[in-house]
């Protein structure tokens, strides 16, 4: 199994084009030791071939043109992507498939509430019926108790695991999340044996999604804020990460104390925020992470797990 990652940031991506906090000043005057980063995706494959995609940032085009396994060349008209996954329906995740219509139909995987505001609040899979009849979806149950598979990828399974986090604001269910808001998926490759957890909206973790981090030989991450307050106190937004649906990785219960409890040979953060200081890759919050053997994800990031076990 590979994992490629196409995109590391949280939404807006990094620097923020509308932007001047320290951190997006910094790096645009070649004073912050940062790497630019796009809107998180990854991309999961068996052979290397055929691709897995996992969300679609509004950043879906350039992401794609940067790994060049996303555009195999076999035809006059090729991708490599032969299915996605969504985790969520927000903005950030799935404004992407607007840039793909080009290339439908596709089959899209997402539970029933993700479907449901894709298909009203954000009406994507009613839009793009118009091209070649859209985006068909195959749902996904949140239970812990299924397994799924991807016709291009049958010996790797996964499992929907319900997240507590919010819905996004278009959604009747904001400030009132049901399960299957918000997946984490946790993927198993049959043939090696290798596990990783994929939560980049991990908020509220609870004992169910504890437990699946405990089984995980990989975890990939939130990694959206530092502080919980983080963009109150650089005065560029009113919401804390816990109202946004993410966990700071400090103070007591904060990311950092729950990847400690965890024996997984890797652990990396996604979906970084703009404002977050591990993105100063001199900064002392991200010396803290390296001494608690946390890395942070980068856009082109590749994980070969076929040798992993």
């Amino acid at each position: 199994m590979q994992i490629h990652i196409l995109g590391s940031a949280a939404g807006g991506g990094f620097p923020q084009w509308n932007c001047n906090c320290s951190n997006c000043a910094g790096f645009r005057n070649g004073t912050l030791n940062a790497q630019a980063r796009t809107q998180s995706s990854i991309a999961v494959s068996e052979d290397g071939e055929h691709w897995i995609l996992f969300n679609a940032s509004p950043d879906i085009r350039a992401q794609l043109e940067s790994f060049p396994a996303m555009q195999p060349g076999r035809a006059l008209r090729d991708t490599g992507i032969n299915g996605i996954v969504l985790m969520d329906s927000q903005v950030d995740h799935t404004t992407g498939l607007l840039s793909l219509r080009e290339g439908l139909p596709m089959d899209v995987w997402c539970t029933r509430q993700v479907h449901d505001d894709l298909s009203a609040g954000f009406p994507l899979f009613s839009m793009l019926k118009h091209w070649n009849g859209g985006l068909n979806w195959r749902e996904i149950e949140a239970s812990e108790q299924v397994e799924f598979s991807i016709p291009c990828a049958p010996s790797i399974r996964m499992t929907a695991i319900p997240l507590l986090s919010n819905a996004p604001p278009y959604s009747p269910r904001r400030d009132n999340p049901h399960p299957g808001d918000n997946i984490g998926i946790f993927i198993r490759d049959i043939g090696a044996g290798t596990t990783v957890l994929y939560a980049p909206g991990l908020g509220q973790p609870d004992e169910r999604i504890l437990g699946w981090m405990h089984k995980a030989d990989i975890l990939l991450v939130d990694g959206t804020v530092w502080h919980d307050d983080e963009m109150i106190r650089q005065e560029v937004g009113t919401k804390t990460g816990k109202a946004m649906g993410h966990l700071a990785q400090s103070g007591p219960g904060g990311m950092i104390e729950v990847l400690d409890t965890m024996s997984a040979g890797r652990k990396i953060l996604i979906h970084i925020n703009n404002t977050n200081p591990i993105l100063d890759e001199d900064s002392p919050e991200r010396a803290e992470l390296a001494r608690h053997g946390i890395e942070v994800a980068r856009d082109g990031m590749h994980l070969d797990l076929s040798g992993y076990k």
